[in-house]
């Protein structure tokens, strides 16, 4: 006889302290499952995005693993609860890298020096995977434990000038909207790389990407500063960021997924062959009916993480 494991509780908001060169800032988080389980995956967002993306897939992590399991999904400095930074030049992935090891500190401090972790995975979109690839590719930052398990959802070392145009065009230009429903399609129009999301998720989705505005209207959850390094990028910046991020790949030690949407703009697909032929030889899905980026929702998607973070 079978029987259902029990849907996991909602998550706990939590923060963290981070440094920063003009002092410190809160980062927010949110944490499905047992504080104290010494399993923890770690789950980080797009640029313009927050934790609460990863509902679906914590949720499905932890109905296979319903013990033993944490699932901690932050919201990046300058987007959902977390703080805004004072000076936009911070909103950098040394920065976003820094916050964290400050927020693995906090959760193995959580977990007890009596029982330390033993297993460290990660699940990065685009920019949550660059943040990973920082941490996984190198040995010797104060990880409580090395990355074992490394999930890239639809990101690379390189990615297209083409997607950075795209992203320069629209990151931070928003204003107020009415109602939910029309922030709901305006974020429809800009993510039709994400792939077929039910009209009832993606409102909920939208949800967790607004903040009170003026007049009882709703604005958009980030820091529209967030938008001004990329805008100050130039092909000759991104040409020497790519380079130091392949650098950081051909570290990488972790156990590596490639996730690719077939139709992305970002992650070119000789980009994603090399990344299976160097550095971790990343194991490489392609998933037809998507850009960039599979939002990790579905039911087919977030079985296919869990078969690769769980063995199951």
């Amino acid at each position: 006889m079978s029987h259902l494991s029990p849907e996991p509780a909602a998550p706990q908001l939590e923060f963290v302290d981070c440094p920063h060169p003009e002092g410190h800032h809160r980062m927010a988080y949110w944490r499905w499952g047992d504080a104290r389980a010494a399993h923890v995956v770690v789950c980080v967002h797009g640029l313009t995005r927050q934790g609460r993306d990863f509902d679906r897939l914590a949720q499905a992590l932890l109905r296979q693993r319903p013990s033993g399991l944490q699932v901690i999904c932050p919201d990046v400095v300058g987007r959902g609860r977390s703080d805004w930074l004072s000076e936009a030049g911070g909103y950098q992935l040394p920065q976003y890298a820094a916050d964290m090891l400050a927020l693995l500190a906090q959760v193995q401090a959580g977990v007890g020096a009596s029982q330390p972790l033993h297993s460290l995975d990660w699940v990065g979109t685009s920019m949550g995977g660059l943040i990973g690839m920082v941490l996984a590719g190198q040995p010797g930052l104060p990880l409580p434990v090395p990355i074992r398990r490394l999930v890239l959802n639809d990101v690379g070392p390189a990615i297209t000038w083409t997607s950075v145009q795209r992203m320069q065009a629209y990151v931070g230009q928003y204003g107020q909207y009415r109602d939910l429903d029309e922030v709901a399609d305006v974020l429809r129009g800009l993510s039709q790389g994400f792939g077929p999301v039910p009209a009832t998720l993606w409102r909920e989705m939208s949800q967790h990407m607004t903040r009170p505005g003026k007049d009882g209207a709703l604005t958009l959850h980030y820091d529209p500063a967030i938008g001004v390094n990329l805008r100050a990028m130039t092909p000759e910046i991104a040409s020497a960021g790519e380079a130091a991020l392949w650098a950081l790949y051909d570290q990488i030690q972790a156990q590596t997924l490639l996730i690719r949407g077939e139709d992305s703009d970002l992650l070119a697909p000789e980009t994603a062959m090399s990344m299976t032929a160097r550095g971790p030889r990343a194991q490489l899905q392609v998933w037809p009916g998507f850009g960039h980026a599979p939002t990790l929702t579905g039911d087919e998607q977030t079985a296919a993480v869990s078969r690769f973070l769980l063995d199951v």
